[in-house]
């Protein structure tokens, strides 16, 4: 009976796994119009789950050739929103696995909003039919750590003022600086919730298309030491 069970189990996990992979597939070609009406948000972030594990377990398959630039010059239907930071060590589309015309990105420092962001993300959703808007925080991030250290200078003063929410709601334990790694680990989460929590209340559209279940906002945080990401 307990090989029963276990049989079963393995069963199930594997055609979990299958069922996501198949999904992932589908950035192995150009998205069409049909691809995305099929795809729900939950499938959505299934797919860049396996993306994501693809990048850090250096599986990458090649998806940006002149075939797909061809394919996607006429429209674009992609499936995903990403609000990441402009770090150099985080190629968006790469750490999903995905290609062109997969992805919408929007790049900032400190992946914050304001209301060109916000166009944009309505414009991505709301227009162009992406299912998922995902806001990408990053371990080491050189605008929080200058938001932790009060950095002022030209327009980055204005800029790193919408992160000091984070650093205030913050309450990890130890020295309130950048020497303190955790405390840099945890800002770069709470920023992430909070620019989440922006989205939602600075953009009526976005948050009715939410709770009509049309789109799903998330966020996660890039490790890049290992490339992983943590979905939340």
């Amino acid at each position: 009976m307990k090989k029963l069970f276990y049989l079963i189990v393995v069963l199930l996990v594997s055609c979990n796994t299958q069922t996501a992979t198949k999904q992932a597939d589908l950035s192995d070609k150009a998205m069409t119009a049909d691809d995305q009406k099929s795809l729900s948000p939950d499938s959505i972030i299934s797919i860049l789950k396996v993306g994501n594990m693809h990048f850090y377990g250096h599986k990458l398959s090649p998806k940006n050739d002149s075939l797909r630039m061809h394919q996607t010059a006429n429209g674009q239907y992609p499936k995903a929103a990403i609000l990441a930071c402009i770090d150099s060590r985080v190629p968006v589309e790469n750490v999903f696995d995905q290609g062109i015309g997969d992805l919408f990105v929007a790049r900032v420092a400190g992946n914050i909003v304001d209301p060109s962001i916000l166009g944009s993300l309505e414009y991505s959703c709301f227009e162009a039919g992406a299912k998922v808007i995902m806001v990408l925080g990053h371990e080491h991030c050189g605008a929080v750590k200058a938001a932790v250290e009060d950095v002022r200078a030209g327009n980055i003063t204005a800029l790193l003022a919408n992160i000091k929410p984070a650093i205030d709601s913050t309450k990890t334990d130890g020295p309130r600086t950048d020497k303190n790694d955790a405390f840099l680990h945890d800002v770069a989460v709470e920023n992430v919730k909070l620019t989440i929590k922006k989205i939602r209340t600075d953009s009526p559209i976005l948050n009715k298309m939410e709770q009509e279940k049309k789109i799903m906002i998330i966020g996660g945080i890039y490790d890049i030491d290992s490339g992983k990401i943590t979905f939340f």
